[in-house]
């Protein structure tokens, strides 16, 4: 169950011109709320209508005593544009800026003209530098706004949650892994704090969890989580001690934080140190919306955590990481699927992706390459254990990451596709991904502006949302994976 994230107490706020009746916006605003009601939709309707500064003071107030955290500034007729606009001003939290179609009464004096007057509002919102979201077409009835406040509420999700998150790393990152550079000023800008720690504070913390009476019971979860035959009954104590180091670790270091994810190093010296790799801990605490990034990605526990926000759903993060063999491709791909070879990569990690997203043979293994290397030759593999392998499970997906690169810039890039129904015949936590040009997106966008490896997935399309949260937080330059009749700025039109 995904615990994590933030709860959107949602509040609407009326706001009238006072050369148009204040009635109409009144009687409008009171369409919205019970067309959210017939949504199931639970928004708290202000009394307050603001015509004026000191109703917009007023207003808010009221909103901030209900609880609300998000908003939904409503333009029932043209509107006051300073009062209206500084609302996303007075108040803590995600604003929505939707304005009323015509059609609920006569064109004389029902005519609300805010068609007009949601233009003047956008202008005055650049004027002040304040953000608000505007739906891609603000304005409708009743029911269409509250279709614009459903799609609203998982974007201001992860906004709030992004603005009341602690990211916690250990360690620094692995040698040759550069391409997770993390450029602590994106985060800032983003209203993200971090706390950075070594390995051996870590460590420290695991050993004290040595005699916990609560890992019997955890250890207990785990087994029932994997089945019998699908882990080691003898590592199991040791992955429980290290989860609930890690849980208690977030507990006490949220500080002014509401809620935490977690970028650790997990190689090379961290499992001949724990006893085991962390992998099918990561797992575990994914599922419940705290994710715990591989090889201290900082910017991929970032990425993660939008996306649990916004589908309230376990994601992963994956390494973008081997071609499909072409001889796979024509036998099991080919004529069944409608993507080129070039569509199709494979998604990869030790082992960190949640159970619940995987095919039901997967188990708790070992790290191949790292028992290759850590542990003597023909041996048993012993703490290189700990992985949860299996093939990902067939699903629709959204493949995505926001990044701060090594100029300072904040970046970002969606694609949607799905997880291909067909075995990979290798190790690891991996499945078979397709993407519609992912072959032309992988060069233009992922080389091109130099992204790294690793890239967050959700189990769904939630490419609109993510858009839409992306540009909220100020990301300017979003890419995707443009269809073939829209060539990429860099592609060679000769080509």
């Amino acid at each position: 169950m995904i615990t994590n994230i933030p709860e959107v107490k949602l509040g609407i706020i009326a706001v009238s011109r006072d050369c148009f009746p204040i009635t109409l916006s009144q009687k409008r605003r009171a369409a919205i709320a019970a067309a959210c009601g017939q949504k199931k939709l639970d928004i708290y309707e202000a009394e307050t209508t603001v015509e004026n500064e000191k109703d917009m003071l007023r207003a808010v107030d009221e909103v901030k005593k209900a609880g609300c955290n998000a908003l939904v500034v409503f333009l029932g007729n043209f509107g006051p544009e300073t009062p209206e606009t500084l609302i996303a001003k007075f108040f803590d939290g995600p604003c929505m800026f939707a304005a009323a179609a015509e059609g609920d009464g006569d064109l004389i004096d029902g005519r609300g003209d805010a068609y007009c007057g949601m233009l003047n509002c956008s202008y005055n919102l650049g004027m002040r530098r304040l953000n608000g979201y505007i739906p891609e077409y603000p304005v409708g009835t009743a029911a269409d706004i509250a279709e614009m406040i459903a799609d609203f509420i998982p974007v201001a999700r992860a906004v709030i949650g992004v603005r009341n998150l602690k990211i916690i790393t250990f360690g620094p990152r692995p040698q040759d892994f550069f391409a997770c550079n993390a450029p602590i000023k994106g985060l800032y800008e983003l209203g993200v704090e971090i706390e950075e720690n070594s390995e051996l504070d870590l460590l420290v913390s695991f050993k004290a969890h040595a005699n916990d009476p609560r890992i019997p019971e955890v250890a207990a979860d785990m087994a029932k989580e994997m089945g019998e035959g699908k882990y080691y009954a003898d590592l199991n104590q040791r992955l429980a001690q290290f989860e609930l180091t890690l849980l208690d670790w977030a507990e006490e270091h949220k500080g002014s934080r509401k809620f935490v994810a977690f970028a650790d190093k997990c190689w090379p010296a961290f499992p001949s140190q724990f006893g085991f790799v962390p992998c099918y801990v990561n797992s575990r605490l994914a599922s419940r919306g705290i994710p715990v990034a591989c090889e201290v990605d900082i910017y991929g526990a970032l990425s993660e955590y939008i996306g649990a926000c916004i589908t309230g759903d376990a994601v992963t993060l994956l390494d973008i990481n081997n071609s499909v063999p072409k001889s796979q491709y024509d036998a099991e791909i080919a004529g069944k699927f409608d993507y080129k070879l070039t569509d199709t990569f494979m998604g990869f990690h030790c082992g960190n992706t949640p159970s619940c997203k995987m095919c039901s043979d997967r188990a708790v293994k070992f790290q191949l390459i790292q028992h290759r290397t850590l542990e003597p030759e023909g041996s048993e593999p012993d703490f290189t254990r700990g992985t949860l392998e299996g093939d990902i499970a067939e699903s629709p997906i959204t493949f995505y990451r926001l990044q701060c690169d090594s100029e300072g810039i904040l970046r970002a890039y969606i694609a949607e596709g799905e997880v291909l129904p067909v075995g990979t015949r290798s190790f690891g936590g991996i499945g078979i991904f397709a993407i519609p040009e992912m072959g032309r997106f992988y060069r233009h966008v992922l080389i091109e502006k130099r992204f790294p490896h690793h890239g967050a997935v959700a189990f769904s399309h939630c490419g609109k949302t993510l858009f839409e949260v992306f540009k909220f937080l100020g990301v300017s330059d979003i890419g995707y994976n443009q269809p073939k009749t829209l060539p990429y700025p860099t592609e060679n039109p000769f080509a």
